[in-house]
């Protein structure tokens, strides 16, 4: 029975819970959500997570081993890599590594949403990419986070 009651109280809080993150300042957030065009040369990459499911967990997300940032419930980040070659978005993951290898078109924005997923005791996340038109719509909706934090 007190294991039990242990289980619904460590599952309640992993999916009641909401964490921050820090986020940029509203001018920033507002003119990432205007889709400009990449520098010259460059992809736009948006990496988003547009639920609160999970929301006790932060999670770490990574292009091509770099720290993008700590993602939380309803945030976006923002990064441009070099266009016209691969790339590996990964994200922290109690199940296993979890990578999203993607091929960008210089001057293209790629979007990529990142999801929880749920274990016995523990939270995981996975990367998918989005279509443009969904992942305009879902970034609209969320607030951009300050990058370069990362829990490991």
């Amino acid at each position: 029975m007190l294991k039990k009651i242990g289980m619904l109280v460590v599952v309640s809080v992993l999916f009641a819970g909401c964490s921050s993150v820090p986020m940029v300042d509203a001018d920033k957030n507002s003119t990432s959500k205007k889709f400009n065009p990449p520098s010259e040369g460059r992809s736009g990459l948006y990496i988003y997570r547009p639920s609160s499911f999970g929301g006790a967990l932060k999670k770490d997300v990574w292009v091509d081993g770099k720290c993008i940032g700590e993602t939380a419930p309803y945030v976006f980040f923002y990064e441009e890599v070099e266009g016209d070659t691969s790339h590996k978005v990964s994200t922290e993951s109690e199940f296993s590594p979890n990578d999203l290898l993607i091929k960008v078109q210089s001057g293209m924005h790629y979007f990529i949403r990142q999801y929880i997923k749920m274990g016995l005791f523990v939270g995981g996340a996975g990367l998918e990419l989005v279509d443009e038109k969904q992942g305009k719509k879902d970034v609209s909706e969320l607030n951009m986070a300050t990058k370069g934090t990362c829990s490991k």
